[in-house]
């Protein structure tokens, strides 16, 4: 199983890597909406959709989201960032809330729970997710932006695995994810805070120490709580993985759901600091 895991998690970095630095931020851009519509495909088997029909009629809704946030961005002439930018706010304000819930479940249930809630929640969430990428891929060093965002929330995800196996002993959120340790959140910071050490050895003179912390440290504590939301939601709906696309992982939402809520947060912070 670690062994199937290990060579999984090479060729989607390898992947990853290949179409970042080979595609124009227009192109990759494209090429990431099938993988958004995926984990759709996914959060509505979370939803409790069974019929093939109604989980097709949700992608549709989903594609047809995207088109729209594609139309409102200019996307296929002149990127409008600060229409992204309002966009990762909403986006960033809505995972706030999602915080409360997290906190107060199971009672928060009853709001967040329904079908037509939780069917608009992942058009909302998804489709953000989408414009927080084309935002930071169309930006200067747009590539490099992304992969450090997607670093930070791997830092925190391997962080937290490892520290939580070794050292594991309080839970975080017990009733949300019961293998979830405050040792494992600490050992997630910890890994931050030598990435924020390093980084503050190689970055240009206008890129502080101070700018570094307040970008990393934000977006990996939302990277935790889109873990924790996928979490709770799988709990309730009684699903143990979003799917079985990606051997060893689960599903694609088991592997995104981090960035889902770190994306928006590290692209909206990127532009209020204006580091460049």
């Amino acid at each position: 199983m670690f062994k199937q895991r290990v060579i999984t998690a090479v060729i989607l970095v390898l992947g990853f890597l290949g179409l970042l630095f080979s595609l124009s931020s227009l192109h990759f851009s494209l090429v990431v909406a099938p993988i958004v519509l995926l984990a759709g495909w996914e959060w509505s088997n979370l939803m409790g959709i069974g019929a093939t029909r109604h989980r097709l009629a949700y992608i549709t809704l989903l594609a047809l989201a995207l088109a729209a946030a594609a139309l409102i961005l200019n996307l296929f002439a002149s990127l409008d960032v600060a229409m992204a930018q309002n966009l990762c706010l909403a986006a960033s304000i809505l995972w706030a809330v999602i915080f409360l819930w997290v906190q107060g479940y199971p009672s928060s249930a009853i709001l967040w729970s329904p079908r037509p809630v939780l069917g608009l929640l992942g058009l909302l969430l998804l489709s953000f997710t989408w414009v927080a990428i084309a935002l930071l891929v169309h930006l200067p060093h747009g590539a490099w932006l992304l992969l450090f965002a997607v670093v930070v929330v791997a830092l925190a995800d391997i962080g937290g695995y490892v520290a939580g196996n070794l050292f594991g002993k309080h839970k975080l959120a017990v009733l949300v994810s019961p293998g979830k340790t405050w040792e494992g959140f600490f050992g997630g910071i910890f890994l931050q805070c030598v990435l924020i050490v390093l980084l503050s050895q190689f970055m240009p003179q206008q890129i502080t120490l101070t700018m570094l912390v307040a970008l990393v440290i934000p977006v990996s504590l939302y990277s935790v709580l889109g873990d924790l939301f996928e979490s709770m939601v799988k709990r309730h709906s009684g699903v143990k993985d979003s799917g079985n696309i990606l051997p060893g992982h689960g599903g694609v939402l088991d592997r995104i759901d981090g960035l889902i809520a770190a994306l928006p947060l590290f692209a909206l912070l990127f532009l209020l600091l204006s580091p460049f």
